[in-house]
């Protein structure tokens, strides 16, 4: 069993101590501790450590990182969108296993070590997106914990046949029941709904629903979801990415639709998006729902913007949280840590001893520093591993 020594390292802006790592797990944190024969000691230099970061919404198959530049002219809505990448996808050839492959590593450099990524099922593609995430999946497996969300982009109920191949999906490997817009993009929500559950009861998955929905129409949308889940027993089985209508209802409706999301542990993801209205970080943790974030799309069809460093989303959420206080300050990074580990279900996370060692040293003197400032990861740990320095990986894929 190989050990690693971390000298002189400051879990989360604490005062100075040691990091024993054994294998893959924090075996010991402390002054001083004593280096076993034959471990490999870095000296952190008076560093931040930070836990692993976590991504808890994005779409690795979508991505054109690393290619060429799209130029996007897509229409205003979300049905132009979506109806854009399908012909795109078609005439462009995109070969999602590279692209996916190439953010991943960036992701990894960046200090991410656990991410969920949604991966389109849909009539042209089948499954072939699917596969390559799993792919990748593997390839990267030991250094990114990484849950692959079977995501019906364009609907489940309006494109025959892709019930089926969600089925497949989990049946293959997929690690969560992905959905979308139960009225908006389905115009059929009970049905839906229905396929979505009914997958989740047979395969014993937890369930993603993509809720872009605003005011009245997502609040329906997403009592349907409570009843069902609460119907079910799915306490803690169930997230609701993005959930807009919870920034576009009046506050009563928000605070009530809250408490029952608290009372059946649904998580919500956030990407803090500028323009459009939010879950508010204060309300949802005042109500305790787990609420953590993620990038959505970054560079592709969809969105010039984003980059795969969650330091800097979260910056991005305090930034839409009207945040500015260095105690409130944490609140965003708890979204891209403890809060994204419990959300997305992630298990031995966090800095104490018995946690799989995914460890981020960086040049910061505080926290909120870490959030704002952009400074470089100056090591990155996964799974008891170095896998990276100032940014760069030490390994190849």
């Amino acid at each position: 069993m190989t050990s690693l020594l971390l000298r002189n390292v400051r879990p989360l802006g604490a005062a100075a101590v040691d990091v024993l790592v054994e294998g893959d797990r924090i075996a010991a944190i402390g002054p001083s501790l004593p280096a076993p024969a034959s471990t490999v000691i870095e000296n952190g230099h008076n560093a931040l450590l930070l836990p692993g970061l976590i991504e808890g919404h994005t779409h690795l198959d979508k991505t054109v990182w690393g290619g060429p530049w799209y130029r996007n002219e897509v229409g205003p809505e979300r049905m132009d969108r979506i109806n854009n990448e399908r012909a795109w996808r078609t005439t462009a050839q995109h070969d999602a296993a590279t692209r996916a492959r190439g953010l991943a590593r960036d992701y990894l450099a960046n200090g991410t070590t656990r991410l969920r990524t949604h991966v389109d099922i849909d009539p042209d593609i089948g499954l072939r997106h699917i596969h390559a995430l799993l792919q990748i999946r593997a390839e990267f497996a030991g250094l990114i914990d990484m849950q692959i969300v079977a995501f019906p982009q364009s609907g489940v109920v309006r494109c025959p046949g892709v019930a089926d191949l969600m089925d497949t999906a989990l049946t293959e490997g997929a690690d969560v029941i992905g959905g979308i817009d139960p009225c908006a993009i389905d115009r059929d929500p009970v049905c839906q709904l229905d396929l979505l559950f009914n997958l989740a009861q047979h395969h014993a998955k937890p369930i993603d629903i993509h809720l872009h929905e605003p005011g009245e129409m997502g609040a329906f949308s997403l009592d349907l979801i409570l009843e069902r889940t609460e119907a079910l027993g799915l306490h803690g089985q169930v997230v609701i990415s993005h959930g807009f209508c919870l920034g576009t209802i009046d506050t009563r409706a928000r605070d009530a639709l809250l408490a029952r999301m608290a009372k059946l542990d649904m998580r919500i993801a956030t990407t803090a998006p500028a323009s459009t209205p939010v879950p508010s970080l204060a309300a949802c943790r005042a109500a305790d729902v787990t609420i953590f974030g993620g990038n959505d799309g970054i560079r592709d069809t969809w969105t010039p913007y984003a980059r795969p460093d969650m330091l800097d989303r979260a910056m991005h959420i305090g930034l839409r949280n009207a945040l500015r206080r260095d105690d409130e300050l944490i609140w965003a990074l708890d979204c891209v840590t403890d809060a994204a580990a419990r959300g997305c279900g992630f298990a031995e996370y966090g800095l104490a001893p018995g946690c799989r060692a995914d460890l981020v040293l960086m040049q910061a003197e505080t926290l909120t520093e870490a959030i704002v400032a952009g400074s470089p990861r100056t090591l990155v740990v996964a799974s008891g591993r170095v896998v990276a320095r100032d940014n760069a990986l030490l390994t190849e894929f």
